[in-house]
Formats: structure tokens, C-alpha cells, sequence
């Protein structure tokens, strides 16, 4: 039987203490099977940024149990958290987090850099993550020479190099104009397609829109966790 990607049970998250205690998070239990595509939305202080860092591995529950791809990510020192991340989670964030005067092909080599990839194997994989998100032909180019919604596919590709079992997307699309936001979101669509899994964190309706599953938080709680037609297959429906 297929493990889940994630299995969050009971998640609780408490800031401070006394008068100043804040429970971001108040017993969130969520599980998503491998190739769903989930969009997590809320308002300012719903709890989403402070759930998405624990999905990350970048922060840790004060209470409840989390496991990523089999993994109790609660139960691991910090080396091994580092090593589950960059393993197990392909990150997307708002602001692109490209490397500067680099080109896009070693940007995206980067996290195999870092797991110790052979140079040559590096090269062959950064460029087929690039083929994947259509920017082949921009390999060469510095992010200074790229518009926003191909420097996020550059990210994209940069996320996908490490074959992860999670794609976790911040705000995607918060800095991109209309135009490149379709760009991304019809590559997520076609990821989703091939098999991947992608929970992505957003406040924008028409992102949301797009995933199969739309989860709302509300003062640190589930409020609402639906499957949903998405747009773009709607879309489609319409268009034969």
C-alpha cells in the first residue's frame, strides 16, 4: 500500500507565553496521498505560513506528529532534517530566491551540488528539469536577463532537480503579473499531470482555483478541506 506523502495528525503550534501566547496552530490533522495537488489558503494570521514552515521541515510543531514520505520528521536531529529536506522537499518561494550573475542551469544544479552529484550527472539533470518547465533555451541566461514568470520556472526546475516526493510552493505567483502567473501555474498543471505532488500556499482565489483539493484555515484550524474540478480542466472540458 502507498504511504502518504504527508501525515499530519494533531498539529499544534504555540508562540510565547503568558498574556503573550499565540496558538497559530490549534490541532491541524491533514494527510495528502502521492499526485494530489492541494492549495492551502487563509487570511493574514489564519496559521498557513506558520503550517507551511512545518511541512518545510524549517520549523518544528510544539505538539502532534508529522511524517513526510514515512519519515517522523519531529524525531530528527537537525543534520538529518537538513538532509529529509533537501531530499524529500522541492521548494517554491514568493521571491524566486535565484543566486545572482549565475545562469539558470546552475542555479538549478544547486541542491545536487549540495547532495555531492557528479558534475557532468548535475549538468544532464539541471537541464532536464529545465527542458520540463520549457527554459532549455534559457540555460545560459543570468536571472537579470530572465522576466519574473521565467525566473519562478527556473525556481520550478530548481525544486524538481532533486526528484522530491513533495513540491511545496509559497505564494508562487505573488510577485508575477497575470500573464506569468498562467505561465507557472499551466507548469504545475502539467507536474501534476506526470505524477507529482504539490501543496501550495497561497491567498490568491484563482491559484487556489487551479488544485484539486482546497483546504482553508481559520484561527489555526481546518475549516474546510474539499476535491474540487480545477479551472484549468474545466477549461479544457469547455474548449473540445
Amino acid at each position: 500500500m502507498n504511504r502518504p506523502v504527508l501525515d499530519v495528525r494533531d498539529l499544534k503550534k504555540i508562540y510565547g507565553e503568558g498574556e503573550a501566547t499565540v496558538h497559530a496552530l490549534r490541532g491541524v490533522s491533514l494527510t495528502v496521498e502521492r499526485g494530489d495537488y492541494v492549495a492551502i489558503m487563509g487570511s493574514s494570521g489564519s496559521g498557513k505560513s506558520t503550517l507551511m514552515n512545518i511541512l518545510g521541515a524549517l520549523d518544528v510543531p510544539t505538539s502532534g506528529t508529522y511524517l513526510l514520505d514515512g519519515v517522523d520528521v519531529s524525531r530528527l536531529a537537525d543534520r538529518q532534517l537538513a538532509l529529509a529536506r533537501n531530499r524529500l522537499i522541492g521548494f517554491i518561494f514568493q521571491a524566486f530566491n535565484l543566486i545572482p550573475r549565475t545562469s539558470a542551469v546552475a542555479n538549478v544544479e544547486l541542491p545536487l551540488a549540495y547532495a555531492g552529484v557528479r558534475a557532468r550527472e548535475r549538468r544532464r539533470r539541471a537541464m532536464a528539469a529545465l527542458d520540463m518547465v520549457g527554459l532549455a533555451d534559457r540555460a545560459r541566461h543570468e536571472p537579470n536577463q530572465l522576466s519574473g514568470g521565467q525566473q519562478q520556472r527556473v525556481a520550478v526546475a530548481r525544486a524538481l532537480v532533486t526528484e522530491p516526493a513533495l513540491l511545496l510552493a509559497d505564494e508562487p505567483t505573488g510577485n508575477l503579473d497575470t500573464r506569468s502567473t498562467e505561465d507557472v501555474l499551466a507548469v504545475f498543471d502539467q507536474l501534476n499531470a506526470s505524477g507529482r505532488t504539490i501543496v501550495l500556499i497561497t491567498h490568491e482565489p484563482e491559484v487556489g482555483d487551479r488544485a484539486k483539493r482546497l483546504i482553508r484555515l481559520v484561527d489555526g484550524r481546518v475549516v474546510h478541506d474539499v476535491r474540487q474540478a480545477p479551472v484549468a480542466a474545466l477549461a479544457g472540458r469547455h474548449a473540445r
